[in-house]
This record gives structure tokens, C-alpha cells and sequence, in this order.
């Protein structure tokens, strides 16, 4: 699906709103010659842009409005390099809210419904994007935040919260607690609104079983606004992106080919209408596909496929590339095993070869060492690569509030 007219002229209108601003890309864009696009073409020569960059333009570089207008700014959640800070203007902020009550509005949520936010709030974009989207709709909003799993529920039980917003880490940490305390009965929950990280298929069957509740996917990052330019419809998996804010690329993460629908490669978001800091072809390192067709709800935003894992987050052992989102499909194949696992990565110096660990959990009703065994040679023999595995008991591994980390490298140190 290539930009449209209407797209190109708004982003024509950005390129030259970038080179007016004197902003850090004004001189990428004068140095290559660009002082604007007309033609699907002359965009795709467009060069993208990349975190990287954002931090070479660390704290404000990419501000592309005055100081006066600026009215918020917000910074990534990552934990390497310099952070990357956003500014926004009131406009920005404005149409943030607009299309996550949309999200809201796809998701079924309605001005009756009470929508506890556990996710954080400050520089990070998820708790107040969360909440201004619920004020925009119209709906009771709980702004919990994170942590304090006893307070989260009585507030819960109390207020008769319908809808729980939350990473998919916090939401199992909710659901396991939920089922301990047999709570279930008490709490009122219809739905789940949950962002920030990708999640199995096992672990979205345990929270939608364990709270009794449908669960919607929603879809942003902070260099885009923030959590909720996209969420999935009723019944389908495809999330519905507002192509009036935002134009979306699906590319070869190798080549930086546009690839067309139905192709899985890097999404790559053109901001259309945002002030604070627009970004032309946004490399997000986020892997999905656009999914041809029209969706049965009816609605024309075009769609992306559930987020596979991030380019970024493949791991390499004994020269095979491998993916979380490959590991999880694995564990998914094993009866009993649970949907939190952790990998460490390490070298032999003695054998002068990589070891690969793989720890999960496993259901008291089966026998351990037989899973053990089962995963073992399902990772032979889809993977390629044969990890030594420790099957250990349900809730041992750490759950998290926010986002949690799976993978350890201990070779890079």
C-alpha cells in the first residue's frame, strides 16, 4: 500500500516544516538536496530515520518548533545510550488523545466504563497516554501507575474497575495474584488494554482465562506519540493503524526495500500531522506485516500483523539467528510449561565454544526431567541449536511491573 496523494502532500508539507526549523534533520535533508516529495518515488528515496540519530541530536536537536509552543516532553523507555526526548506541542498531545480513544472506541470501552492504568507515568509515555485517551472518551479513569499489587486490587475490587490496562508482564503478575487470592468473583473486569511489550499466545490464553476478559493488543512508541496509534478490532488480530496521522512502511531490515502487503519485514512510520518532532520513515525495528485486504469489522485504517519481535532482539549461538518470539513458539509446543522463560548466553573459553541456557516453568502435574528433554529436541530440531534446560516450578522466575528482560548475553561481558 503506497502513500497516498494525501499522504504525500502532508508530507511534503513536514519535509519542508523540517528544513524551516533549522532542526537536526534540516541538515541531513539540505545536505542530500531534499526540499520536499511529489511522487510516491521521490518519498521512498526518502533516507530513514533511526533512534541512533536521535540520540546524536540528544537533548531537543530534533525540535522543529519554537520553545513557546512546546508544552510536554517525554523520553523513551530504553536503558542503553543517551535517552531520546520528544517534545510536543499542545496539537500533539491533543491528537495523541484522539487516537487512543479511538483504540478505546475499537476496543468496545464506553464513557461507563472504569479503566484502571497500571503502566508508569512521568517521562514515560504509557500512563498518561493511557489516561488522557480515557479522558477523551470520556471514561472514569484510575490512574494507579505501577506496583503495589495489594493496592491495585483493592482498588480494583472497590471501584468495580471494567477495563485493565497494562504491560502483558504486570497483567500475568495481576492474573497469578488474582488466582492465589481466588479474587476472581470479586473483581468486575471486562477487558484488557495491553501495550509495551510483545507477549505469547500461552501467556495471552493465561490472562484472558485467569481474569475472564477480552484482551486487545495496542500499539505505539515513543518516538511516535506513544502507545495507542493502533489496536486490534473484536476478534481479529490485526491492528488498525490511523493512516490520517501516520504512514507505514513494512521493509527488508536488511536492505531497506519497501516490501509489499502481506510481507514480513521492519515497520517504518512516517508522522503526518505531529509538530513537536516530526519524523520522515522511522525505522522502529518493530517486525510485523501489512495485512492485505479489508478487515470484516468494516473499518478502512489499514492493518499490521501482530508485532513478531524487534529486529534488534535477535540473539545469535553457534552461528544460528534466533528470535524471543521463535523460543516462545517452541515452549508453547510443551504440555505444562508456563510462558515466562529466561535465556543466558554465555562462552566456554575452556572449549572455546557459546552455551545457550534455557530456564522455565513447568506445571507441578508433569515430570520434569521428561520437559526438560522435550525441549531440548524441539530446539535441536527447529532451532538448530542444542541448550542445556532447567525446568523449575511456577512463579520462580521474576515477574515485573513493567517490562521484563528474557534474554541475557553474558558474553558481551
Amino acid at each position: 500500500m503506497r502513500i497516498n496523494e494525501t499522504q504525500l502532500a502532508l508530507a511534503d508539507k513536514q519535509i519542508k516544516r523540517i528544513l524551516a526549523s533549522g532542526n537536526y534533520y534540516s541538515e541531513v535533508y539540505k545536505k542530500a538536496g531534499i526540499t520536499g516529495v511529489s511522487t510516491a518515488e521521490e518519498f521512498e528515496k526518502i533516507p530513514f530515520t533511526d533512534k541512533a540519530d536521535l540520540r546524536n541530536a540528544y537533548p531537543l536537536g530534533i525540535q522543529a518548533v519554537p520553545d513557546e509552543q512546546v508544552v510536554r516532553i517525554h523520553s523513551s523507555s530504553g536503558t542503553t545510550g543517551k535517552p531520546v526526548i520528544i517534545p510536543y506541542t499542545a496539537k500533539d498531545v491533543d491528537d495523541w488523545a484522539t487516537m487512543f480513544a479511538r483504540c478505546y472506541e475499537i476496543a468496545g470501552i464506553t464513557p461507563k466504563d472504569r479503566i484502571q492504568i497500571t503502566p508508569g507515568y512521568g517521562l514515560w509515555t504509557a500512563g498518561i497516554g493511557f489516561q488522557a485517551g480515557c479522558e477523551k472518551l470520556g471514561a472514569m479513569a484510575i490512574p494507579m501507575g505501577p506496583g503495589n499489587t495489594d493496592k491495585q486490587l483493592q482498588m480494583m475490587i472497590d471501584l468495580e474497575s471494567t477495563v485493565i490496562c497494562a504491560t502483558s508482564s504486570y497483567a500475568l503478575l495481576l492474573a497469578e495474584e488474582i488466582n492465589k487470592r481466588g479474587l476472581k468473583d470479586k473483581i468486575k473486569l471486562k477487558k484488557g488494554v495491553i501495550g509495551s511489550e510483545r507477549w505469547s499466545e500461552a501467556k495471552r490464553k493465561y490472562i484472558a482465562e485467569a481474569l475472564g476478559i477480552e484482551l486487545y493488543d495496542i500499539y505505539g512508541l515513543t518516538e511516535i506519540y506513544g502507545p495507542g496509534i493502533g489496536i486490534n478490532c473484536p476478534g481479529e488480530t490485526g491492528m488498525h493503524i490511523f493512516d490520517d496521522y501516520l504512514y507505514t512502511e513494512i521493509i527488508d531490515p536488511a536492505t531497506g526495500k519497501v516490501l509489499p502487503d502481506g510481507e514480513e519485514g521492519e515497520i517504518v512510520i512516517t508522522t503526518l500531522v505531529k509538530e513537536g518532532a516530526p519524523l520522515i520513515r522511522f525505522r522502529t525495528h518493530d517486525l510485523s506485516r501489512i495485512l492485505p485486504g479489508e478487515c470484516r469489522c468494516g473499518r478502512t485504517y489499514p492493518r499490521l500483523d501482530i508485532i513478531k519481535g524487534r529486529s534488534d532482539d535477535m540473539f545469535k549461538v553457534h552461528g544460528v539467528n534466533m528470535f524471543p518470539s521463535q523460543v516462545e513458539e517452541v515452549l508453547g509446543m510443551v504440555d505444562g510449561v508456563s510462558s515466562e522463560y529466561k535465556i543466558d548466553i554465555a562462552h566456554d573459553d575452556n572449549f572455546n565454544r557459546d552455551i545457550i541456557m534455557v530456564t522455565v516453568e513447568a506445571e507441578g502435574r508433569v515430570d520434569f526431567t521428561a520437559t526438560g528433554e522435550k525441549i531440548k529436541q524441539l530446539f535441536k530440531s527447529r532451532l538448530n541449536v542444542t541448550p542445556k534446560v532447567a525446568v523449575i516450578a511456577l512463579n520462580t522466575l521474576p515477574r515485573s511491573e513493567k517490562k521484563t528482560q528474557r534474554v541475557f548475553d553474558h558474553r558481551a561481558e
